[in-house]
């Protein structure tokens, strides 16, 4: 996901997707120590979405709190 799209979503879309993703994160972990896991690089994937979801939440709460101190 581009943080271009993440910056269209709200704040609680944002919210919801950082649960899940790190939910489906857990499960590719669990997979990844019972050695089930096909696709090691979508862990990759995930952590860099939550990440710039993250980035993109810690910019909005920013703004909202009126910039810098």
């Amino acid at each position: 996901m581009k943080a271009s799209e993440i910056r269209k979503l709200s704040r609680e879309e944002i919210e919801r997707k950082i649960k899940d993703s790190k939910s489906e994160l857990l499960d590719l972990r669990m997979k990844a120590a019972t050695g089930t896991l096909e696709k090691p690089s979508k862990m990759d994937a995930i952590k860099k979405d939550v990440a710039r979801m993250m980035t993109v939440l810690n910019e909005m709460k920013q703004e909202t709190e009126g910039g810098n101190k």
